[in-house]
């Protein structure tokens, strides 16, 4: 499936090629998500791949675990297009495939953290930092390196703002116990609050860094040849007298 972008990109989205699959058709074993452009050949990203890796020393991105799941393979596009701000006016489903999630509400999925002695926790706010922070590596864009910096460290938004409002909350919960350590513990989260919020203070330019770091830096002026003067004339000495004989 190809979907035209406002900037004259398009994606393609669809289940692997190659190997050819012996699943059955709307059951595929995973999906990707490119974006190309039909002048810029440059450009081409890899937005979404749920695949499995064909190299077994290579090791699996982390959305191959959602397999062929069509809900993440959206809420991956809205993501990536949301930081382009190419995302398109969400339309109904009988004008077009793509409909955008993003303005529309839905119920959020609480992951599941219980676990018993066979079963692993689950770890998804971890997996999502750890997806972002593969496809920083992955990007050859410092522009979009720093989209991504954008999401850890906007001041209303950001990650860090987020987490620091997570301690904030976590401290608040110790008083409920009404207990000498849950006063200290509070204490303990509320600077470590402060802490996160100084972070972010101190790295607010590191977006707009990253971002210029995509034009080369201007080349230094070249200096100006000292002007060439003529050589000074030698000086008229005056001419000896001749002494006279007594």
């Amino acid at each position: 499936m190809r979907v035209a972008l406002p900037d004259g990109s398009y994606l393609i989205v669809g289940p692997p090629q190659e190997p050819s699959s012996d699943r059955p058709p709307g059951n595929p074993e995973g999906w990707i998500v490119t974006r190309q452009h039909p002048e810029d050949h440059a450009l081409f990203e890899v937005i979404y791949d749920s695949t499995p890796s064909t190299d077994p020393c290579a090791p699996d991105r982390p959305e191959t675990r959602n397999g062929g799941s069509a809900t993440h393979v959206i809420e991956a596009i809205d993501h990536r297009l949301t930081q382009l701000g190419l995302l398109p006016v969400s339309r109904s489903s009988t004008e077009g495939p793509l409909v955008s999630t993003a303005s529309q509400p839905h119920a959020q999925e609480s992951p599941d953290f219980s676990h018993s002695a066979d079963r692993t926790p689950a770890y998804d706010y971890g997996d999502a930092l750890l997806a972002l922070t593969d496809r920083l590596n992955g990007t050859e864009s410092h522009a979009d390196a720093a989209a991504m910096l954008h999401q850890i460290l906007d001041p209303t938004d950001g990650l860090l703002e987020r987490l620091g409002e997570f301690f904030e909350a976590a401290g608040e919960k110790a008083k409920e116990a009404e207990h000498d350590d849950g006063f200290d513990l509070s204490y303990d989260l509320a600077d470590a609050a402060a802490e996160i919020r100084n972070l972010a203070e101190v790295l607010h330019v590191a977006e707009d860094r990253m971002r210029a770091l995509h034009t080369p830096p201007p080349a230094p002026p070249r200096s100006a040849a000292p002007p060439r003067t003529s050589p000074l004339p030698l000086p008229v000495l005056p001419l000896a007298q001749p002494r006279h004989r007594r």
